[in-house]
């Protein structure tokens, strides 16, 4: 089955079986282990690989209004993690930041990942919009937030130093209201 998204399918995944949940100590070793894996840290904005003691002082920091971190997992296993960043109530606004950390996973488990984030930062966040950064290299991550309803709203040029060489730095954002008007396209694909 193709969908409109470009999302093919021979099987529907499950709304039911993908879930969201605060990460928590015991999440550390595999959320570390996903980090350093070079398949996530390439296109991380701090690519370098990250030892046990730096990875248990950032999680001291994560407990706070300001961000958000949560463990997607699929079949009850845990598979990537999302997080929101910079949540500014005042004006509505948040960063998105995720990845997949398994890949033994069918195909569109990644975007009910994305489905069950977006009805995170919207409903339970009441975000009113949405914003997110990639790699102009990352085309996988760019062509995922526009399957999302996300549109680029500009580029840093030149932005972050990696591998000697500094990289473009794409912006893209996703209003409450675009959600809304795409959602129910994306569940009807996916599920």
């Amino acid at each position: 089955m193709s969908s409109s998204f470009g999302v093919i399918q021979t099987d529907r995944i499950n709304i039911a079986d993908g879930k969201l949940r605060p990460m928590q100590l015991e999440d550390l070793e595999i959320v570390l282990r996903w980090r350093n894996s070079e398949r996530v840290r390439s296109y991380m904005f701090s690519d370098h690989i990250i030892s046990l003691e730096e990875h248990k002082e950032w999680f001291k920091y994560l407990d706070s209004k300001r961000n958000v971190y949560l463990v997607f997992e699929y079949n009850q296993a845990a598979a990537g993690l999302v997080c929101f960043n910079d949540i500014d109530n005042k004006n509505g606004l948040s960063y998105w930041g995720f990845y997949l950390g398994e890949t033994n996973i069918p195909p569109g488990t990644g975007l009910l990942m994305g489905y069950l984030s977006m009805e995170y930062a919207f409903n339970i966040l009441q975000t009113r919009k949405l914003c997110s950064r990639a790699f102009r290299l990352n085309e996988r991550s760019i062509k995922f937030h526009k399957k999302l309803g996300f549109k680029r709203e500009g580029c840093l040029k030149s932005q972050i130093l990696r591998n000697g060489i500094y990289e473009d730095v794409i912006e893209l954002a996703l209003f409450n209201c675009e959600w809304a008007e795409i959602k129910n396209k994306i569940k009807e694909a996916l599920f």
